[in-house]
């Protein structure tokens, strides 16, 4: 059973700044940190332009203070199933792939983490050297490239090509525990429920939502989301066509109270963030008891592990 119990508020904060969560101590963040979400329309199969574009909107985020920054759903080649399947060498990437240079020198340039949506194969990938994932990839501030997250929930049409992640993927950054999804994994309730109680700050997912039904969805589920589990929640989407679907932008941040905090426009290129403040985070928790009161009925989850990276 899970136990999520209160701590005693450190000195004259009036909030709660610790939880004991599975027995074990659980320390919310001391300090704000700004992240970003970009979104942009990806040119069909062309890696380097879209290499590129992700380097110039990682310097964009940077120069608006963000310390990572989060890009939509296999952003590298496009969405592009056809592509990537009859030719996986060349639109898919691997552990070690030179062509992500670019990234991991602007990264250590200026010193911001970077998760970019791409396919995976071979050694970065559980299926093996046949395997494909729809992935996020990891860039720490160094530049250094950590385990990509592997999408769990696959469409039916992407479960003809790829194979599903097995494994929950949690980031730590100064402080902030911060979990991944792509795209259809937020549909499930339970993907972000269990990322919360394995003590998730916030929610970063990477996505292909559609204009023709995406945006109504979108705004159901990750206000949801976030109000649910009393964690901050971040979307990055697509703009323009990719993969012969028309995206409906509008990249968003919610507080843990599901309220939109910034969100961009649904047919242009553009980079947006957002503060995430502690104080907020341990006040909403404060006051919505949600995982407290799961955890207190006992309440168990299907088995899943969750693999904690740290980026400082």
């Amino acid at each position: 059973m899970l136990a999520l119990e209160s701590a005693p508020a450190h000195g004259n904060s009036p909030f709660t700044t610790e939880f004991t969560l599975s027995h074990t101590q659980v320390s919310l963040p001391q300090t704000s940190l700004r992240i970003a979400t970009a979104q942009a329309q990806p040119v069909p199969g062309d890696v380097a332009a879209n290499i590129a574009r992700t380097v110039e909107l990682t310097g964009v985020a940077a120069d608006q203070g963000a310390k990572l920054v989060v890009f939509p759903e296999k952003f590298l080649s496009g969405y592009e199933p056809d592509l990537i399947a009859g030719d996986p060498a060349k639109y898919a990437f691997d552990a070690h792939d030179p062509r992500l240079e670019p990234i991991r020198t602007v990264c250590r340039q200026r010193e911001i983490v970077v998760i970019v949506g791409a396919a995976t194969c071979g050694r970065v990938a559980e299926g093996g050297a046949n395997g494909l994932h729809i992935s996020s990839l990891i860039f720490n501030r160094a530049g250094e490239q950590i385990e990509p997250y592997h999408k769990q929930y696959l469409y039916s049409s992407e479960a003809r090509i790829y194979q599903p992640g097995s494994q929950g993927c949690m980031l730590e950054l100064d402080g902030w525990r911060l979990a991944l999804s792509v795209c259809y994994d937020s549909g499930f309730p339970e993907h972000a429920r269990l990322a919360a109680v394995n003590g998730a700050h916030a929610y970063l997912a990477s996505a292909l939502f559609s204009a023709k039904t995406g945006y109504h969805q979108s705004r159901i589920w990750f206000p949801a989301r976030a109000f649910d589990n009393t964690m901050y929640v971040l979307l990055s989407n697509h703009v323009g066509t990719t993969g012969g679907w028309a995206a409906c932008g509008a990249s968003a941040i919610w507080s843990p109270y599901g309220d939109v905090m910034a969100q961009a426009g649904r047919d242009r290129a553009e980079v947006i963030t957002a503060l995430l403040d502690p104080a907020v985070l341990a006040c909403v928790r404060e006051r919505e008891t949600v995982l407290a009161d799961f955890n207190a009925r006992g309440e168990v989850l299907a088995a899943n592990r969750y693999r904690v990276q740290r980026l400082d």
